[in-house]
């Protein structure tokens, strides 16, 4: 008894030096920017085709509003000005980052009152470049912060600053999405999107009392050396990569059956029979609970084992938990069943969404973070949508059980890539390490 003490002691410390990631100050910064990141998100969707549906616009109107999110997926184009561009003024004030997050935040703001100011019935096109400009903002801002979070975190303490960024997100899109569906029954929707305008506050704040991360970000002085430093060589370093094709590959593939599942997810309760009610109680009580929780556990477990450990385990366990969905078609309508489906697949979910971040972020070069993780999660979007677009035409034809099954098995080319990429990544820290007995120098 007294030999296995030490040994689970060991084990007791290691899982506490892992918890402690949580306790520098830095982590507070990083999940308040995600805050602000995660704020104007829905206000180009979700929100933006409420308000619309809630005023009479006819749905085509509304299903070609669903182009003012663009911005997302093309971000990778401008991200080297917001790496390598100082802002007069205020590069020399508050740094490149912070900067930059600091006009994106103030651009979201006045954004989103303009929305405030137009009307989807009178004036259609006002309230498309409005909602544009929240996204464009937005876009800009994700991109500032993301390379902050990397740039200010050593690799270790990646893993935590991915789950900050999920929680501070979440907790906004909860903030939002609530705002957006409790308050138009007692204020006007100009007075609505006002207070949700307000939050803007928050990120601008954070900007202030952040710290600038120490980065190389070299100035040019022609265009042409501009060109090479904020354009091609950001580009080129990734390609320096052995196994960088794969390493996209995982990218587009490695959260597939899930961004499949859950584009038809809302869908599929409807033809279970679930009402409106029932969805919001189940999704914004147990599901969001489980994806904060899987957020922070998933920071954990990147500190405790490792980025590519930690994104095995996430994997296997997202994949498995959207079976639970085979059994809600097989169930029916059954609250019970919803629940743990939900609940479950949100845990594992945001589980793996922090691994996989944290593995992008290791990719990141200094000082040039924006432009190349820009890159990388807008595969990671193309992924969520444009590949995710037969999702109904699959589930017509399969029906909903075997629908499930198959983004389970959607799962299995991303984990055989990972582990390609684990195999890659171990030999390349054998050649780094010295042999025993070697002296370096």
């Amino acid at each position: 008894m007294s030999l296995e003490q030490p040994a689970a002691l060991t084990a007791w410390q290691r899982w506490r030096r892992a918890l402690e990631v949580y306790r520098d100050r830095r982590q507070l910064v990083i999940l308040l920017q995600g805050f602000s990141s995660g704020m104007p998100f829905l206000l180009s969707g979700s929100v933006l085709t409420y308000w619309m549906a809630t005023e009479k616009v006819d749905l085509t109107t509304i299903g070609i509003f669903g182009l003012v999110g663009v911005p997302y997926a093309l971000k990778f184009i401008w991200a080297p000005l917001v790496d390598r561009m100082p802002l007069p003024a205020l590069d020399g004030w508050l740094g490149r980052r912070r900067s930059w997050m600091l006009v994106t935040q103030a651009g979201i703001l006045l954004s989103v009152l303009l929305l405030a100011l137009s009307d989807p019935v009178s004036s259609p096109w006002l309230t498309a470049l409005a909602a544009v400009l929240v996204a464009f903002f937005s876009a800009t801002q994700d991109i500032a912060i993301d390379a902050y979070r990397i740039e200010i975190l050593n690799d270790d303490e990646q893993g935590a600053g991915a789950a900050a960024t999920q929680l501070g997100y979440r907790i906004a899109l909860w903030i939002v999405d609530a705002l957006a569906l409790l308050l138009p029954s007692i204020v006007p929707w100009p007075v609505t999107l006002a207070v949700i305008a307000a939050l803007a506050v928050v990120g601008i704040v954070t900007t202030f009392v952040a710290e600038e991360p120490k980065s190389a970000l070299p100035t040019a002085t022609t265009a042409e050396s501009w060109l090479k430093e904020a354009v091609i060589r950001p580009f080129a370093e990734f390609l320096a990569y052995r196994g960088w094709v794969v390493i996209l590959l995982f990218a587009l593939l490695y959260k597939y059956g899930d961004a499949l599942g859950g584009s038809m997810a809302r869908p599929f309760y409807v033809q279970m029979g679930f009402s409106g009610p029932e969805i919001f109680g189940v999704t914004k009580s147990f599901g969001v609970a489980a994806t904060l929780l899987g957020g922070l556990v998933g920071g954990v477990l990147v500190a405790r084992y490792g980025i590519f450990k930690s994104l095995l385990i996430a994997g296997i366990l997202q994949a498995v938990t959207n079976l639970l969905f085979s059994w809600q078609a097989q169930a029916g309508h059954d609250i019970v069943v919803l629940t743990v489906a939900i609940s479950a697949d949100n845990f594992t979910g945001a589980l793996g969404g922090v691994a996989f971040i944290a593995y992008l972020s290791s990719l990141c070069t200094a000082g040039m973070a924006g432009t190349q993780y820009a890159l990388l999660t807008s595969l990671m979007a193309f992924g969520r949508t444009a590949l995710s677009a037969g999702g109904g035409w699959l589930a017509a034809h399969t029906g909903w059980t075997v629908f499930w099954m198959l983004t389970t098995l959607l799962a299995v080319p991303g984990l055989l890539l990972l582990l390609w990429l684990w195999h890659i990544a171990e030999q390349r820290a054998q050649k780094e390490t010295p042999p025993p007995g070697t002296k370096e120098g």
